[in-house]
């Protein structure tokens, strides 16, 4: 439920928007204004700690994929996977082809599942009810209301049955056991292999009805263009993401490509190599790293080709490389482009749109999948060998790219752990996105719950996990204590 604090005290000329909705993790913004009412600043802040990297140390490198899929609820399969892969390259093994192609199908499954999602319940609102529908219907009650139960059905079902998928591989949905350094867990029994092609045609039908639905309700809506053109949800930066060997979209697997804000290639490496091109700045009013382009600097809050932030995401990942690897994605991607210019594409809100596209290529790649002979191989794993040192995997999550990065003993214990997800690398266009649209929006201190909706959709189009992000050095929360008395005054106070 949206709960906006939307009182202006004249003495402060704050507004503050706490809690912030519709996103996983917890964060707040306050919009600051000058004498005449207008924006001054906007800062998006993150009040939350979960220091992962602090207290893997010392843990078997092998417990790693279990950990870090606890950090988050919504996207565990994302850090399980980013860190088997990690394991593959710290033991330095190859997992054999039905392995890879087994992680691979899970993680399209993944990807479809964790899209609807945002697509229907947490982004999906403010379009399909409207960013002006009163608070309590911008949800899944009011998404449901509008497009009726049938359809409410269908994307329950979908999303359920694409989740048994992943449960019969991963044997749990929400912190799946499946991934090995050199393998995985579990195949598939040729049996079963009808189920799994029946839920892929399904996942792809699915998918080509959100983009109906889409089309529908946002591209024929003359004032949900104007808003994902407007200035104020726009500003060119760099993109990031995953590309195949054709510099098309793998979530995957693949070399990390980043571009330009005209398009150009400004860097291709591969994940190992991630050190020598990203670094990571600290605010002291957020507890999210803010990464950058390490060849840039950072230059503080600004877009353009001077600045060194850049950002990840669907929109990003289409950015970043020629569109998806599939022809119905492709075909989508085309009309994407042929609608918002011919790339790269500024937009914040067409977030939305590329999720959609995105939905449709993890589909399609799902239905190659279940129709690959080698999907029902036996060779399941690859033993490990080697003594371990370095080992760092990337995917691209459903937020963006996920790097999960690892250093050990000989005996494969954790003496450093450093992650890099996808909201960390978003955390420098996420805040300009909000400050922008809170500048453009905000005229003469004059608001409204739907006009504060507004401002936060400037977050929302990236379906930021601040739960993720919140990696903050030297990973301590300052620790503040009152003691009271009976009346409530303060009696002493101390503080870490």
């Amino acid at each position: 439920m949206q709960n906006h604090d939307a009182n202006t005290e004249a003495a402060s000329r704050k507004i503050t928007i706490d809690p912030i909705t519709r996103l996983e993790g917890h964060g707040k913004i306050d919009i600051f204004l000058d004498e005449k009412g207008d924006v001054k600043q906007a800062y998006y802040q993150i009040p939350e700690l979960r220091g992962f990297e602090v207290f893997s140390l010392g843990r078997p490198a092998e417990d790693m994929p279990q950990i870090t899929s606890r950090i988050c609820g919504v996207c565990p399969t994302a850090h399980h996977m980013a860190a088997t892969k990690a394991l593959d390259d710290l033991y330095r093994v190859e997992p054999p082809p039905t392995a890879r192609k087994l992680r691979e199908l899970i993680y399209n499954t993944f990807m479809l599942e964790d899209h609807a999602l945002h697509v229907y319940i947490l982004g999906g609102p403010d379009f399909i009810v409207g960013p002006d529908a009163p608070k309590e219907m911008r949800n899944v009650v009011g998404v449901i209301g509008k497009v009726g139960v049938e359809v409410g059905r269908r994307v329950i079902s979908t999303r359920r049955r694409l989740r048994e998928l992943i449960s019969y591989l991963g044997g749990k949905v929400v912190h799946p056991v499946f991934g090995l350094p050199g393998g995985v867990a579990k195949g598939i029994a040729p049996g079963d292999l009808p189920q799994f092609r029946e839920v892929a045609a399904e996942g792809l039908e699915f998918a080509r009805f959100t983009l109906q639905v889409f089309r529908d309700i946002v591209l024929k809506n003359p004032e949900y263009r104007e808003l994902i053109s407007s200035d104020a949800f726009t500003h060119p930066t760099y993109y990031m993401g995953l590309v195949d060997g054709d510099n098309k979209i793998n979530f995957y697997d693949g070399a990390i490509r980043v571009v330009d804000p005209s398009g150009k290639e400004f860097a291709r490496f591969p994940p190992r190599d991630y050190l020598e091109h990203v670094a990571e700045h600290v605010e002291p009013w957020s507890y999210v790293k803010f990464c950058y382009l390490k060849k840039i600097g950072w230059k503080g809050f600004q877009d353009g080709p001077a600045s060194g932030i850049y950002s990840v995401a669907p929109l990003a990942r289409l950015n970043a490389s020629g569109g998806p690897a599939t022809p119905i994605a492709q075909e989508a991607y085309q009309e994407y482009l042929s609608a918002l210019g011919p790339g790269p594409v500024h937009h914040t809100l067409a977030n939305h749109w590329a999720r959609v596209i995105e939905m449709i290529a993890a589909a399609e790649r799902m239905n190659e999948l279940v129709h690959d002979p080698a999907i029902t191989g036996t060779e399941l794993r690859v033993l490990p060998t080697a003594t371990p040192t370095v080992g760092v995997g990337v995917v691209e999550a459903p937020r963006g790219t996920l790097i999960h990065h690892y250093e050990t003993d000989e005996r494969g214990r954790i003496t450093r752990a450093n992650l890099i997800v996808a909201t960390q690398n978003n955390a420098g266009r996420i805040s300009m996105s909000v400050d922008k649209a809170a500048k453009g929006l905000i005229r003469g201190g004059q608001v409204s719950e739907g006009l504060l909706n507004r401002v936060e959709m400037a977050f929302r189009a990236y379906d930021p996990c601040n739960a993720c992000a919140t990696h903050f050095l030297p990973g301590q929360m300052p620790i503040a204590l009152r003691i009271r008395d009976e009346q409530g005054r303060i009696l002493r106070e101390l503080s870490r």
